[in-house]
């Protein structure tokens, strides 16, 4: 069982994508990878349904398509949106993950 929080800024983030960008029974892919200054980047889309391998997880309302290696990747990860002059997405807080980034 995967274990992350969503924000309500990712959640809305996540549910207004899938209702402008899918159809009915449409989820929302995260396909999580190691890298990034939180340890981790993503690939997010809204597919119709999960490909083969995906888990199906409602987390908060939102349906997710998550991957194998996402699932373990998000383990105790909190999911959080930006939308700053620099940066708009998707933001992982990963307790497991030393800071790289610096903040002067």
């Amino acid at each position: 069982m995967t274990n992350f929080v969503l924000t309500p800024k990712a959640n809305r983030f996540m549910r207004m994508m899938v209702m402008t960008d899918g159809g009915p029974g449409a989820g929302f892919r995260l396909a999580v990878s190691p890298g990034g200054c939180s340890g981790l980047s993503a690939d997010i889309s809204v597919i119709a349904e999960p490909l083969p391998g995906d888990a199906t997880v409602i987390q908060d309302g939102v349906k997710l398509f998550l991957p194998a290696e996402s699932r373990l990747l998000l383990q105790d990860v909190t999911i959080d949106f930006a939308d700053t002059p620099t940066s708009t997405g998707l933001v992982f807080h990963d307790p497991k993950q030393q800071a790289c980034c610096s903040t002067k």
